[in-house]
């Protein structure tokens, strides 16, 4: 479904794109204060390493400038700080506030927390003027975009000549035994994990759900040509339960 149009995907409902946008709010309202936790949980802190490569894959240099996109709690933003030390610049931003107060608090206690600007944005249409970024990166945010071509456009637009692109999100299992046995842990232990310890099973299913719409590996790197962006690739990891996308800006 091209999601310009007037109906988009909230997990496997139908919805309007308004309609999207506002339950995908109360998704990350509703799990911003155990988002840490429950990521750690449902990955077995897999997701640390996931992000790791992401950081050693951005090409980082001392005074570069860095916009990490639906960026929740911090953790790609206060390592983008560790690389760049004081010479760099790095921009938290995500479109729900609840989120960006729970990042802003940990990077505070962190000791980074002043180095870095926090911006409330939809990554559809960045409030940031174009050229302005050596680094555009959205980790694990991507498929809860209503509108993802325009979110790419917005990012390309944003991004430096030879500026780079990274998209760490979850994507289609490599192997079909790799691919059933995620589906039963997906739509059975994390809504029960959801359950147990946030009181919110439903926000886990749409969760669940979300990355199985999401678009597959060679369909996003399609996207990410379509925005113009150039030398597009990607790396899956963990047999293609995430993958990396990266693309440049020519």
């Amino acid at each position: 479904m091209d999601e310009s149009q007037d109906k988009t995907h909230f997990g496997y409902q139908t919805v309007s794109p308004a309609e999207k946008t506002h339950k995908v709010a109360e998704v990350f309202h509703s799990v911003a204060k155990s988002y840490d936790l429950m990521n750690d949980l449902m990955s077995l802190g897999i997701h640390r390493f996931w992000k790791k490569y992401a950081v050693e894959m951005a090409g980082l240099r001392l005074g570069h400038t860095v916009l990490d996109i639906a960026g929740g709690t911090g953790d790609l933003s206060l390592a983008y700080c560790k690389h760049l030390g004081m010479q760099g610049h790095v921009v938290l931003s995500d479109i729900n506030d609840s989120m960006l107060r729970v990042g802003r608090d940990k990077l505070m206690d962190s000791g980074y927390g002043t180095r870095l600007d926090y911006v409330q944005a939809n990554a559809e249409c960045l409030p940031f003027a174009d050229n302005t970024f050596d680094l555009v990166s959205i980790a694990f945010g991507l498929r809860n975009v209503t509108d993802k071509n325009a979110a790419l456009n917005s990012m390309w637009r944003v991004l430096k000549p030879g500026g780079r692109l990274l998209i760490l999100e979850f994507s289609k299992p490599v192997s079909p035994l790799l691919s059933h046995i995620y589906d039963g842990y997906s739509f059975s232990i994390l809504p029960a994990l959801g359950e147990l310890i946030v009181r919110d099973s439903a926000s886990y299913r749409y969760l669940a759900e979300s990355i199985r719409m999401h678009p597959d590996q060679t369909t996003l790197v399609r996207m990410m040509e379509a925005a113009q962006f150039s030398r597009c690739e990607f790396q899956n990891m963990t047999g293609g339960i995430v993958a990396l996308h990266r693309g440049f800006k020519a």
